[in-house]
């Protein structure tokens, strides 16, 4: 699956993206925020990612600029199921952090779920990454109202506080007004 905003491409996760992903994800600042990644982030780990196999019902893209030379990789972007929806995950690296590409590439990855007939995504930040709850309700998010301790692979395993969200997708054909008889 393939999806253009109005800056980005979000496309499937290649093998040979592993070089892009770990320059930008093997940055402490980076991975310090991000649930499943280990630290020190080596080349193996990306290379790993990239070749890991997905389930169907998983989204999983790489976030691009095309318009830039090269369409560079600047992040990652996802849903995964779980019991409570399809959680959803991303990082954008420190390079392209506070430029709104997050907030775009999370609005593709809800458009594309919607269009999938998802129902409900849920998702979380640690409390000390305000900048994620604000990409979080830019794109209609709403606090449950539960904090919840979280392990972080890359502090060690180390309990974070993570304020969770929840948002729920209404199918395009629910949004149309009834035709008149």
């Amino acid at each position: 699956m393939f999806m253009r905003t109005e800056r980005l491409f979000l496309r499937p996760i290649f093998p040979e993206d592993w070089r892009e992903i770990y320059r930008g994800i093997a940055d402490f600042g980076v991975v310090r925020m991000l649930a499943r990644a280990p630290w020190p982030y080596r080349p193996q780990d990306a290379v790993a990612y990239c070749c890991k196999p997905r389930p169907a019902n998983m989204m999983a893209f790489s976030v691009t600029l095309p318009e830039l030379t090269g369409a560079p990789l600047i992040g990652q972007v996802g849903l995964e199921p779980t019991e409570e929806g399809h959680e959803l995950g991303y990082w954008i690296g420190k390079h392209w952090q506070g430029r709104g590409y997050a907030r775009e590439a999370v609005r593709g990855v809800l458009d594309m779920a919607q269009a999938l007939g998802i129902e409900r995504v849920v998702a979380g930040h640690f409390l000390e990454n305000p900048a994620s709850g604000k990409v979080l309700r830019a794109n209609g998010f709403v606090e449950t109202g539960e904090i919840r301790p979280v392990s972080c692979l890359a502090r060690g395993g180390e309990l974070v506080l993570s304020r969770r969200y929840e948002k729920e997708l209404v199918a395009a054909s629910e949004d149309l007004p009834a035709k008149a008889a």
